[in-house]
């Protein structure tokens, strides 16, 4: 299983922003297994990577191909397909439904494709230091307890490829190491690659390659 990108740089950036970039304007090819970090400063276009990578998007030059199928070419049943059971994501702006519990949020994911049962969404939430939270209106929860909540609901399916847009950024270190812990475990089950994006490096993500955006 791989993701590759050929080429790839944003429609809205001009050719400068390859200058010193390992990632735009380059070929590279991600393998399932990989845990991939990348440094990337406010202005360099994560969170572009991030939602081109999953299809969300398509504003860019060059292609991201993935298990030689062009992204370019697929339909809206085949992004389906590859975000249900190939490609899942905590998102930086985490879109939950604000109006559903929080187990219900989770839930609503598990039952597209499920990889754990029902029983593992407490687990998980225990694990995290949500468990108390499960009935809560995703809405009143802090930031921090939301970026949980999407950690735990990107897990409940199964992936090649987890991607994170800076999952952390609300969470303190002891959080955020029990939920990097959780989240290795679980690409381990699947073996399963991570594509990790943040504003720095950080030490305790084993990182197998690391590229400088």
């Amino acid at each position: 299983m791989q993701l590759q990108l050929q080429q790839v740089l944003p429609v809205y950036f001009d050719e400068n922003h390859r200058t010193g970039s390992e990632i735009w304007r380059q070929d590279l090819t991600f393998t399932k297994g990989e845990y991939i970090k990348i440094v990337a400063p406010s202005g360099s276009g994560k969170t572009s990577l991030m939602h081109f990578l999953y299809g969300m998007r398509n504003e860019y030059n060059g292609n991201i191909v993935y298990n030689a199928a062009n992204l370019r070419n697929y339909t809206p049943e085949d992004f389906a397909g590859y975000r249900k059971d190939h490609v899942s994501i905590v998102l930086q702006d985490l879109r939950l439904f604000p109006e559903q519990s929080v187990q219900e949020n989770i839930e609503l994911k598990r039952q597209l494709n499920p990889f754990h049962p029902a029983e593992k969404i407490r687990e998980m939430a225990e694990w995290l230091g949500i468990g108390n939270k499960l009935a809560s209106k995703s809405r009143i929860c802090s930031y921090g307890e939301q970026q949980r909540v999407a950690i735990i609901r990107a897990l409940m399916q199964p992936f090649d490829f987890l991607l994170l847009d800076e999952p952390f950024s609300h969470l303190d270190d002891k959080n955020s190491q029990n939920a990097m812990q959780l989240m290795l475990e679980e690409a381990k089950l699947r073996n399963a690659a991570i594509i990790f994006a943040d504003l720095e490096r950080i030490d305790w993500f084993p990182y197998t390659r690391i590229f400088h955006l």
